[in-house]
């Protein structure tokens, strides 16, 4: 996938309409996991488009397996299946309706492994960079906070806004099961994250579920973060991870 362009590359560059039965699977982290069926958008041998059912944040990696034209591969020709590494490069929410709304997903291919590391830290995100070598590209671990001023809004890891937001809080089990529950609100608050006072106790990679009963929306959530304030309350950082938030509902989208 870093090899520099030939005439070969430049015809397996162009994107093909295959509406090929795809699964996508996606590790959050070390303890969360999920998978999907849908099928592809448009697809060449440098990345792939499709659409699912929950958000993906950009600048995480994802795994596809479809049955790939061989034309399209770069290695695994015989398999039935090919299954190759993506990067997702955008997120985009489809449709007005909360309840009914999908993702259009963009992805890079990376190759037939994720870069060292990752498998030790499945919840990095990473970057795509050019090569000194006139390759096609490289990926590297993405800044904990970019300047994504000059981006587009979809092509955003998602800017935080200082909204109060009242939550319910459920901290759960290991078995999934409600271990606690506290209101609270938001310190602030993204499309797919916040920062949230509480008085729990809890270790970075917990889960928590997240309500709006303004919203009548329900959000899982894992605690990438714990801090404490000047005030000497603790803020939890959660990142989102089935839903996004809708903040166009407060009038921030």
């Amino acid at each position: 996938m870093s090899s520099t362009l030939t005439e070969k590359d430049n015809r397996r560059i162009q994107r093909f309409a295959l509406a090929l039965p795809t699964r996508i699977e996606v590790q959050v982290d070390e303890k969360f996991a999920w998978n999907e069926v849908t099928r592809l958008e448009d697809v060449s041998g440098f990345g792939a488009a499709f659409v699912l059912k929950r958000p993906v944040k950009r600048g995480r990696l994802l795994v596809i397996s479809a049955p790939m034209p061989r034309q399209l591969r770069c290695f695994d020709y015989l398999e039935p299946q090919y299954r190759i590494w993506g990067l997702v490069r955008r997120c985009i929410a489809v449709g007005d309706n909360p309840a009914a709304r999908t993702y259009a997903i963009g992805i890079a291919f990376i190759g037939k492994n994720p870069p060292q590391g990752y498998l030790e830290n499945p919840s990095r995100l990473y970057e795509l960079a050019p090569r000194d070598d006139g390759g096609l590209w490289q990926i590297v671990e993405a800044e904990a906070n970019p300047d994504e001023t000059d981006l587009p809004v979809y092509l955003r890891r998602h800017s935080r806004f200082s909204i109060p937001e009242a939550l319910l809080l459920e901290l759960l089990d290991e078995n999934g099961d409600v271990a606690a529950s506290e209101v609270s609100v938001t310190e602030n608050l993204s499309l797919g994250g916040a920062a949230v006072f509480t008085s729990f106790n809890v270790d970075i990679g917990s889960f928590l579920r997240v309500k709006s009963e303004r919203h009548d929306i329900t959000i899982i959530s894992v605690v990438r973060g714990k801090r404490v304030g000047a005030d000497g309350i603790v803020r939890l950082h959660l990142e989102f991870i089935d839903h996004l938030f809708p903040l166009e509902g407060i009038g921030v989208g």
